[in-house]
Order: C-alpha cells, then sequence, then structure tokens
C-alpha cells in the first residue's frame, strides 16, 4: 500500500502531526501579530521535536529534490533503506539537542537561465534539508505577521498572480505606471549582520539564531571539489533560504510603506 493512501497507518499518523504542527504554527502567528515587539524565546525546542522533524521530513520527501543528493550522496531513499526514517529523524534530534549538529556544505551546481547565462544552486544534504524544514516550520509564521501586504513572493497562499490581480485592481483606479525591478544575484549576495539583526528582532533563541547561523555560514563544495567560505547570501535552493530572503527583503517593504525604520 503507497504510503500516502487512505487508511494508511503511516498517512493516518502523519495527517496527526500535520494537525499538531498546524495548531502550533497558528499560536505562533497570533502571539506574533498580537504583539510585534514580541521576541520568542525556547524556539529550539520546537526544532527538535520529533513532530516538526517529522513534519519536515515529509516535506523534504515529497519534494522532487529528494532524489538528488547532497556531498554526502545519500538520498532520501537510500537513508529510507538504510536505517528508516524514524531513527534518521531521532538521530537528527539527538545531534542537535546535544549541540553536535553541524550543517555541512551545500553542493553547488550550475543550471541556465533562459538569458543563457548559469545560475548557482546550493544541494544540502537531506539530514540537513530536514532541520532547514523544520525551522522554517517555527520561523514562518512568526515573521508572517510581519510582513507586507503588498509582499508576494515565497510566501504561504500567495503567488506572483495574486501580485498580477492587484496591478490590475489599481489599473482601474487611474493608475497607469507600472515598474519591475531586480535585485541582481539577491539570494548570492545578502549581507549576513543585517539578516541577522532582523532576526533578533523577533527571536530571542539564542539556539535558533545560533543554527540559523551555521546555515548561513555552511559554505559551499564546487563541482571541482574544494570548499568555498560563505561570507554573504544564502543558497538559492535551500528550504529556508526564501524565508531568509523576505526577512531580509522586509525591510525595503518596511521603508517604502512608512511602517519601519530600516
Amino acid at each position: 500500500m503507497p504510503e500516502d493512501a487512505p487508511g494508511n497507518p503511516g498517512a493516518v499518523r502523519q495527517a496527526a502531526v500535520y494537525r499538531k504542527v498546524r495548531e502550533m504554527q497558528a499560536k505562533l502567528h497570533r502571539w506574533a501579530g498580537e504583539d510585534h515587539s514580541r521576541r520568542f524565546g525556547d524556539l529550539f525546542n520546537l526544532v527538535c521535536d520529533l513532530e516538526f522533524l517529522a513534519e519536515g521530513w515529509h516535506r523534504v520527501r515529497a519534494n522532487a529534490g529528494s532524489r538528488t543528493p547532497g556531498i554526502d550522496k545519500a538520498t532520501v531513499a537510500d537513508i529510507e533503506n538504510r536505517i528508516g526514517a524514524g531513527a534518521f529523524l531521532e538521530q537528527i534530534r539527538d545531534s542537535l539537542k546535544s549541540g553536535e549538529f553541524r550543517p555541512e556544505p551545500v553542493r553547488q551546481v550550475m543550471i541556465p537561465k533562459k538569458s543563457g547565462k548559469m545560475r548557482k544552486l546550493g544541494i544540502a544534504t537531506v539530514a540537513d534539508r530536514v532541520v532547514q524544514a523544520a525551522l522554517k516550520l517555527v520561523l514562518e509564521p512568526i515573521f508572517e505577521a510581519d510582513f507586507q501586504p503588498c509582499s508576494y513572493g515565497f510566501r504561504p497562499g500567495r503567488r506572483a498572480h495574486d501580485a498580477i490581480s492587484e496591478i490590475q485592481l489599481f489599473a482601474t483606479q487611474g493608475y497607469t505606471w507600472v515598474l519591475e525591478a531586480d535585485i541582481r544575484a539577491c539570494f548570492d549576495e545578502i549581507r549576513h549582520v543585517p539578516l541577522m539583526g532582523r532576526l533578533r528582532a523577533r527571536i530571542k533563541d539564542k539556539r535558533v539564531l545560533a543554527l540559523v547561523k551555521a546555515f548561513l555560514k555552511a559554505g559551499v563544495m564546487t563541482a571541482d571539489g574544494d570548499r568555498e567560505e560563505s561570507y554573504t547570501g544564502t543558497p538559492a535552493g535551500g528550504i529556508l533560504s526564501p524565508l531568509l530572503a523576505n526577512i531580509a527583503l522586509s525591510a525595503l517593504d518596511d521603508h517604502f510603506t512608512g511602517s519601519g525604520t530600516s
């Protein structure tokens, strides 16, 4: 029986895990929305929670990239066949709690863009993807409470078509100009210090902050086998990267909407 088939005990357990995670996310989002100056502590225990890790695993497993290995050459299928998801997640939890967990460098691959240029992608190990997914499950509902309504990129329940619809709405109200711009190499050039500063404005759990910073500083393994340090940026292709980019870029939204000082 397929894992996600109705009536499958595994699917039932996953549905229960999903509900519990969503309930906690709803609480985090509500608390963040009720007090925009609140700084959240004791989030690390949620990241280490087996239910959050299990939901992270489920999302990593469901992604097409589950067949793509990081520098350890392990895929999701390899892990399932070798030790099983349960034991794998327990290992991750134990290494997080003991402080032994260290993100591995991402495996750099180059993919062609429509313009003919090449774009860098960073492929993390499966373990790192699961931890990033758990981090995102915890952090996203908090920062979603702060993001401006005019922001659409890489946000849950929002897409580019929604932004186009809003442009069309403004056009019916007498607006005649649309400005299109692009931030060159945005993911590659995000500065870590101001990004961490915006994270600290909401997060006071030092273990969570250290974990995010460790991912930012994990480095890159090039196709030639050379290790490169990460002084700026967050790898395109990383599970946590779109959220971190939105946190960094929210400074622009706050500035243009007049709702922030940065």
